[in-house]
């Protein structure tokens, strides 16, 4: 009995190490073989720093280079509740996928019992019937199934793509959220920034305005250019309210990414200004299918796919027998002194095989179903990679543009800035009206706070460059190459 249990182990085991899957090919990236030129007229962003490095390959410290925007990221990485979330789906999956691995093997029980009873003399083997005990001790093995066809071996390796899948989400949420976090703190800096213009600006035409009702007591100068001050001091109050509640606004948002209140952060430095932050804005692109390797998202969405594929095999084996087996060896004997002599060992092997016959089309069905869903997965593959491509693209088209805009920006500043102290400059001469300086003022601040926008979304087109390109997994780089995702699945 040893020798036909340990052949019938051997053989299940090669057996069992191939499946009935489908060759697993990965689909095509239905993407062109290079991104999109720049508009016309506009370049990509010149190599400032001379950076050749791969987006992976930087580590979110050296992108992001105010101090305490690190602080709010590495609070982020540790206290954000989506992450976690993201880390425990893990956990979760690796314990699904050991699960469904341990029905590759036998399960072996010890088991001891006893009983006491009347028992029947006709099953007992003697003349009459007797009241008695009757002691057991062995091992058993209970319906284990002989893998001969690759079923279990199918959904083991379905849970495997499953679980591997689960952690290049935990990736991708990894790079989302140091994304995220440093958007919401640009929010809150361009907020913070355009809020201190506004109350500047308010008390300084408030000042104007006091100014001018004194001219306009002492009849040197009109009731329209009182109303104008006026008009303008308002409009001063209202910009300054409604950024101080955006700014609250973005503060209270990025304390939920950080998941706790920034104020509780310990030896949290003072911001940067915008102006200030030199992120790194020239990463090489490479080439689209680089961002196979690249970004974790893609990478989950093959393991997905890779998960549907094996469950084919599992829904082609359930058309062949299935063959299991329940053994028992151990003693029994009916008195617990004679429970270990050499007559008292027993052993039993009960194979049993089942062949479907007759299911009403469960089993084709369920095939079917196996072969949609990987199609599903397909196009979920592929729409991952355009998006992905489309990502990409877009940060290198504006990169160029947004340089041009900024720097557009700056021009008009600085023009409307030296027409309103030309303004003021005729006003006080006698050459011009009042209302000159009124709208020059009017316009400087407009052009101010414009500068101010386009320099977080600058900043902020060079963030989802680096994140597009798979960058802010890693807190300091280099960093090794990310293994290649599976691309066969045993046979």
């Amino acid at each position: 009995m040893t020798k036909t249990l340990t052949t019938l182990l051997l053989v299940a085991g090669v057996l069992s190490g191939c499946t009935m899957a489908p060759h697993y090919d990965r689909p095509a990236a239905p993407v062109a073989g290079g991104y999109p030129a720049a508009p016309e007229g506009y370049a990509s962003a010149e190599v400032k720093s001379g950076e050749t490095r791969r987006a992976t390959e930087i580590g979110w410290r050296e992108f992001f280079t105010d101090p305490r925007l690190q602080g709010l990221i590495e609070a982020a990485l540790e206290n954000n509740r989506d992450l976690r979330t993201a880390a425990l789906r893990i956990e979760e999956a690796r314990a699904q996928y050991q699960i469904q691995r341990a029905d590759l093997l036998p399960t072996v029980n010890a088991n001891a019992g006893f009983q006491r009873g009347r028992f029947s003399g006709a099953s007992s083997g003697i003349d009459q019937s007797f009241t008695g005990n009757v002691y057991q001790v062995g091992l058993s093995v209970t319906q284990w199934e002989l893998d001969f066809f690759g079923r279990v071996r199918s959904l083991s390796n379905a849970a495997l793509a499953q679980y591997l899948a689960t952690e290049e989400a935990h990736r991708a949420a990894y790079i989302s959220l140091v994304s995220e976090v440093a958007k919401a703190y640009l929010a809150e800096r361009a907020f913070a920034e355009q809020y201190d213009l506004a109350r500047d600006t308010y008390k300084a035409r408030q000042s104007t305005y006091e100014l001018a009702q004194k001219r306009f007591s002492a009849g040197a100068t009109s009731a329209l250019d009182l109303r104008d001050n006026e008009s303008l001091v308002a409009q001063a109050r209202v910009a300054a309210a409604q950024l101080a509640r955006q700014r609250a606004q973005a503060q209270n948002a990025l304390e939920v990414l950080v998941g706790k209140p920034i104020a509780e952060i310990p030896n949290l430095p003072a911001p940067m200004r915008l102006s200030d932050e030199h992120i790194i804005s020239d990463i090489p692109e490479g080439l689209p299918s680089e961002l196979l390797t690249q970004r974790p998202d893609i990478r989950q969405a093959e393991q997905q796919l890779l998960s549907a594929n094996a469950n084919i095999g599992a829904a082609r084996a359930a058309f062949f027998p299935r063959i299991t087996m329940t053994a028992n060896a151990g003693t029994i004997s009916t008195s617990f002194t004679n429970l270990f002599d050499s007559g008292a060992h027993v052993w039993s092997f009960a194979p049993q095989l089942v062949l479907p016959i007759f299911d009403y089309g469960r089993n084709m069905s369920n095939l079917d179903l196996s072969n949609v869903r990987k199609n599903i997965q397909i196009a979920n593959y592929e729409k991952t990679i355009q998006t992905a491509f489309s990502e990409v693209a877009d940060a290198l088209v504006a990169r160029g543009t947004l340089e041009d805009q900024v720097a557009g920006q700056e021009q008009q500043r600085d023009a409307e800035a030296a027409r309103y102290e030309l303004a003021r400059m005729r006003f006080r001469s006698g050459v011009a009206s009042y209302l000159d300086e009124l709208d020059a003022q009017r316009q400087l601040f407009s052009a101010e706070q414009d500068l101010v926008a386009a320099r977080q979304l600058r900043l902020v087109n060079s963030i989802d460059l680096y994140r597009a390109l798979g960058g802010g997994l890693v807190e300091k780089g280099p960093v090794a190459q990310q293994p290649a995702p599976q691309t066969t699945t045993t046979q």
